[in-house]
């Protein structure tokens, strides 16, 4: 079966490279020369589009300028700035303490291993897989519920567990495309592959669809 669902992932690559291209695209906004910025926009977007997040960040990103201003931000001044991302209490809690570990612990910088990004507070598995695909270069399957929804489609799996998809993705996906199957499955998944009434119709993957 394994062997199917890798020859069966591989025809799903191909198809969504000639789909969406073959660079990684980048939904979240940053400024490249501050990566904590990134961290905290991949944080921000649990639960939260990203199209809200960027719009919350654009003026974010110009009021508090360094990793500093973060870790001495008032909580509820934070809370107020990112409000429009839902569950703002936790999230403003969760940065202003994630930066002060970066200061006081890693230099100011983003750990790139998985073992440090999950010591910070509001890193989950997603968040770390996300940020060191993308950050990176490094090879990480992270699950959302778009990649959680259309990989049970796909190969017919009954898991709602996202660390269980993600091992089960693992398994079948090729190393060099985990980031690539996570960004461009989510453009699938908002363009053809709904959550509510999939475009079965128009979909380049029906042939493959164990959903179907």
């Amino acid at each position: 079966m394994n062997n199917r669902n890798k020859l069966k992932s591989k025809k799903i690559v191909d198809r969504l490279k000639k789909a969406y291209g073959k660079e990684i695209p980048l939904y979240l906004n940053y400024h490249k020369n501050k990566p904590y910025e990134f961290l905290f926009a991949v944080m921000m977007s649990a639960q939260c589009t990203d199209k809200r997040v960027n719009i919350v960040t654009r003026d974010l990103y110009k009021k508090y300028k360094t990793l500093k201003d973060f870790a001495a931000v008032d909580i509820f001044e934070l809370e107020q700035d990112i409000k429009p991302v839902g569950f703002y209490h936790n999230k403003a809690i969760n940065i202003k303490k994630t930066a002060n570990i970066l200061i006081e612990q890693y230099g100011g910088k983003v750990p790139k291993n998985k073992e440090d990004l999950l010591r910070l507070k509001g890193v989950g598995n997603k968040t770390a897989n996300v940020v060191m695909g993308h950050l990176y270069n490094t090879p990480a399957m992270a699950v959302d519920t778009h990649v959680n929804r259309i990989s049970n489609r796909l190969f017919g799996l009954n898991e709602k567990n996202p660390d269980r998809v993600e091992e089960i993705l693992k398994e079948i996906v090729d190393k060099k495309y985990w980031v690539l199957w996570n960004t461009h499955i989510i453009a699938f998944g908002r363009e053809i592959c709904t959550a509510k009434n999939p475009k079965c119709h128009k979909c380049f993957l029906s042939d493959l669809c164990n959903n179907i």
